[in-house]
């Protein structure tokens, strides 16, 4: 078997002092690495440098805003319970729940909010309906915008699982990108976090798109054969004065893999909005981003294999192994590498 296909070759071994558990401040302080395809070298520095090499390349980023999407509560029957938003489910919504549920069950938080358990899916997730309790005594159902507005009040920064901390008030403002715009994502476009308002605005070409980044950003590959994973779908939208860019023969950076999933979904599709599963990798490259931006990502994961597919899987393993011997911070807290 092709030894790209097997999930096991994607893995390396990352010293745990070298998971960022805080960001970088300022943000563009972070380290930079980059790596020239054609002259096959790799280049160490700071993240405020990057336009030393993206001359005028147009640079597309993620303009999703992440939402309090993790809140606490207490079942009907008075046990606790840990809930995780993560996306609309036509007027219900798909969640993860940390406790036991089953259908029927009842849950209550604060500041009247209240949800019940309507289906268990078999990836673990559950569909579940929000209502709150008004002054009055009765109870709506809520929209996601009106959701979003008491998730603000009441939850939490939905920080990924290897942070391994809770999250706190730094949280609210360095785990959200400067250009946050569209409530609906459950975890930050990453490599969209080293940008300050003032490298932004020396930037010459900027366009945005939306995906709501979802909670199967962190989903395992549990397959042996990378052709055998089934994607998560995400949510995304491209403004016309963005896809305009993207159907020209502009040179693009894109920031992080959701725009370059996105880009290349749109690529192959034309569609201006819908639901995005593409699955980057080495027999599965990209046709039309020209330049990557990108943190460090997990071993065995779909993003590392969306690195392979720009710069194959030896190359991806190699650069990875040089940055942990040069100590660079990795995840989504992390350093960053460009692809050029």
């Amino acid at each position: 078997m092709d030894s790209d296909l097997l999930v096991k070759n994607y893995d390396y071994k990352l010293p745990e002092e070298l998971i960022a558990k805080y960001p970088v401040t300022p943000r563009d302080e972070a380290k930079l690495l980059v790596y020239d395809r054609k002259k096959d070298k790799i280049i160490h520095t700071v993240f405020k440098n990057i336009l030393d090499f993206t001359c005028d390349s147009h640079f597309v980023f993620n303009n999703t805003k992440v939402i309090k999407a993790r809140i606490f509560g207490k079942k009907d029957t008075g046990g606790k319970i840990e809930l995780l938003l993560n996306r609309p489910y036509g007027e219900k919504y798909l969640v993860y729940i940390r406790g036991k549920v089953k259908v029927g069950t009842k849950l209550y938080f604060d500041k009247g909010l209240s949800a019940e358990v309507v289906e268990l899916l078999p990836d673990g997730s559950r569909v579940v309906s929000f209502k709150w309790k008004m002054e009055n005594g009765k109870w709506k159902i809520l929209d996601f915008l009106e959701l979003v507005k008491i998730l603000e009040e009441i939850g939490h920064v939905p920080l990924p699982p290897y942070i391994k901390r809770e999250d706190e008030k730094i949280d609210e403002i360095e785990y959200q990108t400067v250009f946050a715009k569209k409530e609906g994502a459950v975890a930050a476009p990453t490599a969209s976090l080293h940008f300050t308002k003032e490298l932004l605005d020396k930037i010459k070409y900027k366009h945005y798109l939306t995906l709501h980044v979802g909670a199967g950003t962190f989903k395992p590959v549990e397959v042996e054969n990378i052709k055998e994973h089934i994607m998560h779908s995400e949510f995304y939208e491209i403004p016309e004065n963005t896809a305009k860019i993207l159907d020209s023969d502009t040179k693009i950076v894109a920031v992080g893999t959701t725009v370059t999933r996105t880009v290349e979904y749109y690529e192959r599709t034309k569609k201006l909005k819908g639901e995005c599963d593409l699955f980057l990798n080495p027999l599965n490259t990209p046709i039309r981003v020209n330049h990557l931006l990108t943190n460090f990502h997990l071993p065995k994961s779909t993003l590392i294999m969306l690195v392979a597919a720009f710069i194959g899987r030896i190359k991806t393993l190699e650069i990875y192994k040089e940055a942990i011997e040069k100590k660079y911070r990795f995840y989504s807290y992390g350093d960053a590498m460009l692809i050029i």
